[in-house]
């Protein structure tokens, strides 16, 4: 079916929500290997320059479209002028969206999908690497999750996932189109949003920078298995370059969960922050355990990932540490 090893190298790429936050670091991954062109189409709805800002200062193959992944005519026009041969697709809006408007945080995974699958269909490019969400699965049935596990998205932003999802897989095995699913669990790392909408790793560190109490939503004894940001965006290359992914869905995860209590003791200890935490009340169709089986990523791509919890942290709150700092 696929003739040759596909190779990032010297490919042009387009990547939707490249100045988010893991599409930033996954534009800069894929300079790093060599593509010969990086095309980043986002909205800036949570995207920053600030975020792409580096890519920008050492390479001269960095195009910046800002612009909708889901309006089809400008897509087409990207897919045409910049003459692409891969799509990242990242772009979505954030989790937390789902509980003010819960329409479009569906919606937008949807109809991202669909602009990208008509277009993958017509050759407008040639290979589709999209971003799921481990979301998409709900609260674990069984632990570690697999690629089995049942979806059971239980918000809006989930089921916008899990639908998304589930038309990438139709269209491979109807239409026999070039299609990997990655399905991250939690990632983390610099550059995530602290501000609106923000996750609780950067939430944590900013509240704590300000002298306001850490906040937890519910018991705290929700678990979460976290990934730091660029062992993903590793996997996201590595993937491409596999061709045993095509038409599957591969979890990526560390295979260890955490709860939300033991995390924001992690993170106030590491900022010697003695006070207490403002639990509030919990929210609405949230998960209560998610951790990851990545058997299949190991045995398909190779992938390990390179950093640990704490060595991630360590990394992640020194940045959120220098940027609270900066930013007063």
């Amino acid at each position: 079916m696929f003739l040759h090893v596909p190779r990032i190298k010297g490919k042009n790429v387009c990547v939707t929500g490249g100045a988010g936050f893991i599409g930033s670091h996954l534009t800069d991954r894929l300079l790093a290997a060599g593509a010969a062109k990086v095309v980043i189409v986002d909205n800036f709805f949570l995207g920053k320059m600030e975020n792409i800002q580096p890519a920008l200062d050492h390479y001269d193959n960095v195009v910046v479209y800002r612009d909708d992944a889901r309006n089809f005519g400008v897509m087409q026009a990207v897919m045409e002028k910049e003459n692409i041969q891969v799509v990242f697709n990242l772009a979505t809006i954030a989790l937390n969206y789902s509980f003010f408007n819960p329409f479009d945080a569906y919606m937008v995974n949807v109809e991202i999908m669909n602009t990208l699958l008509e277009l993958l269909k017509l050759g407008a490019y040639d290979t589709l690497i999209h971003s799921s969400s481990s979301e998409a699965y709900g609260t674990a049935q069984y632990s570690p999750m697999d690629e089995n596990h049942p979806m059971h998205p239980t918000t809006p932003y989930a089921a916008g996932k899990a639908a998304a999802d589930l038309m990438a897989l139709s269209f491979y095995n109807v239409l026999n189109l070039d299609i990997a699913i990655i399905r991250p669990f939690n990632n983390y790392g610099p550059r995530q949003n602290d501000q609106q909408l923000a996750a609780i790793i950067p939430l944590t560190a900013r509240r704590i920078f300000h002298g306001e109490k850490p906040v937890i939503e519910g018991t705290g004894e929700q678990t979460r298995d976290f990934i730091y940001v660029e062992d993903t965006a590793r996997a996201f290359i590595m993937a491409y370059e596999n061709e045993k992914t095509r038409g599957r869905v591969i979890n990526l995860g560390s295979g260890t969960e955490i709860s939300m209590n033991r995390l924001v003791q992690v993170i106030s200890e590491y900022y010697h922050y003695p006070g207490g935490i403002d639990y509030r009340e919990a929210r609405k169709a949230d998960v209560q355990r998610l951790c990851a089986s990545a058997k299949l990523a190991r045995e398909l791509i190779g992938f390990e990932p390179e950093f640990t919890l704490e060595s991630g942290l360590k990394r992640t709150l020194d940045w959120y540490q220098e940027k609270n700092r900066h930013d007063g």
